[in-house]
């Protein structure tokens, strides 16, 4: 059985038969309409993210299957603040989150960021906050990130 996998990273919910897709399938004989389609109804719900995807295409049997990786944190935290993109310089902050939106996108993530623990994650999250310049509850993200090694946030860190 002759399986090929295909790895790109597209926008959520609109794929499209161009680059890199479109001609990494094509060859394959498996209607490109057919995958994009299915690429576009699986990452729908990361409208405006960059997300990876892995093709897989079986073409002894002209068939294929979908898998969808989660987007990086950066483009989480992005897309949930609503901003273009982190601060370009070191001393502009590009925006504030709050705590319980640190913890969703720790729980968000969890299968992928290795970790056992959400106190782990929910330090993850504020580590990219920290490179992009995102203020968490007015805070620099580094001061939240000792906090919540002392234990102030366990209450809402609840695993």
């Amino acid at each position: 059985m002759a399986k090929q996998t295909i790895n790109a990273m597209v926008s959520g919910g609109k794929a499209s038969a161009g680059p890199p897709l479109g001609p990494a399938i094509g060859p394959t004989g498996i209607s490109i309409q057919k995958v994009i389609s299915a690429i576009n109804e699986k990452t729908k719900d990361f409208a405006g993210i960059q997300v990876p995807v892995k093709v897989i295409i079986d073409t002894a049997a002209k068939d294929f299957e979908i898998e969808v990786g989660t987007p990086p944190m950066s483009a989480l935290i992005i897309k949930e603040l609503g901003i273009e993109k982190g601060a370009g310089n070191k001393d502009a902050v590009a925006g504030n989150i709050t705590m319980d939106k640190v913890v969703k996108l720790a729980k968000m993530k969890r299968d992928s960021l290795n970790t056992p623990s959400l106190k782990n994650g929910v330090l993850q999250v504020l580590g990219t906050c920290v490179s992009l310049n995102i203020t968490c509850e007015g805070k620099n993200a580094k001061e939240v990130i000792r906090e919540v090694k002392q234990g102030a946030y366990d209450k809402l860190i609840k695993e």
